[in-house]
């Protein structure tokens, strides 16, 4: 019998996301073109592999059978194919879908881009968020070529570098009418606080901190974004605590102050992840050493 590989990341990404507009949208294609696949599988299986279900699609027995081969099967020979190929990235021409969390999109990502641009023009990012779940990623399966952020209980078949760590601080309006040039803890337990909720560990790592320091906070409003805090402590007398690093790139807002945690709130990593079928790859090791170094400098400018 004869098998079509490229049927094969259809398979497993809707193994991972049982939907098929999520999974079109994870391989980059379109919802018509997935079906058409799924069902030359089918085809090809003599199984329907999927069954529809209220909320999403339900795997049959065949299916739940085979994952674990084609992934392992995937694996094995992309790391052989791949590992022959030479990589030159003025000449590359490549598309990564790379899952960063919101921390690393607004910190490390544009530095990458920057750099790709210059160094390697043909290589282009396609980004999907990253909360806490490397499965939803499409990471385990290999669709996704890495992931970027606060990494916990990776499976066996990921490998795991750290890359750099981030602390800490506060930021209240420039003007603000009770805080001059530093923030004790008084003042910090007394203020009103806008809170971040991005999805993943991080919001979990805040507030452990707090609760270690023995810092209280009234937390008047949430948002789902780093990047939706600047308004909102522009226009109250709130304060915020967010990463150094975003704090870094907040103080070019003359509306904003920037000042240190009233307590030492301790860091938290930042990591990167791929599955072992990219261990040789040659054109992913290349961009895997892009993020590590302007990580490198990045948190280097942080301990500076």
């Amino acid at each position: 019998m004869r098998y079509d590989l490229n049927l094969m990341p259809v398979f497993l990404a809707l193994m991972e996301e049982r939907n098929v507009t999520r999974a079109a949208e994870r391989l980059g294609i379109t919802q018509p073109a997935l079906s058409n696949a799924l069902n030359r599988l089918r085809d090809t299986l003599r199984d329907p592999l999927f069954i529809r279900e209220r909320y999403g699609m339900r795997p049959t027995q065949l299916a739940e059978e085979m994952a674990p081969v084609i992934r392992t099967a995937l694996a094995q020979f992309d790391e052989l194919i791949l590992g022959q190929q030479e990589f030159d990235p003025e000449k590359a021409s490549r598309l990564f879908t790379v899952a960063p969390n919101s921390y690393v999109e607004f910190v490390l990502m544009p530095e990458v881009v920057a750099r790709l641009r210059e160094r390697a023009d043909g290589i282009k990012l396609r980004l999907i968020p990253f909360g806490s779940d490397l499965s939803e990623t499409g990471a385990v399966s290999g669709t996704t070529e890495m992931v970027l952020g606060r990494i916990t209980d990776p499976p066996d078949n990921m490998v795991v570098q750290h890359l750099m760590d981030d602390g800490l601080a506060c930021v209240v309006r420039a003007d603000h009418p009770e805080i001059g040039d530093s923030i004790s803890k008084e003042d910090y337990e007394r203020l009103k606080h806008v809170n971040v909720l991005p999805p993943g560990r991080l919001r979990a790592g805040l507030f452990q901190a707090l609760e270690q320091r023995g810092l209280r906070r009234e937390v008047a409003v949430s948002v789902t974004h780093f990047l939706a805090v600047p308004e909102m402590i522009a226009a109250t007398d709130y304060c915020t605590t967010l990463p150094r690093q975003i704090c870094r790139r907040l103080a070019r807002d003359t509306r904003l102050k920037i000042l240190p945690a009233p307590a030492d709130l301790g860091t938290f990593p930042v990591e990167i992840a791929w599955h072992v079928r990219y261990r040789h790859d040659p054109a992913h090791r290349w961009l895997r050493s892009l993020i590590s170094e302007v990580a490198r400098e990045i948190g280097g400018e942080a301990d500076a």
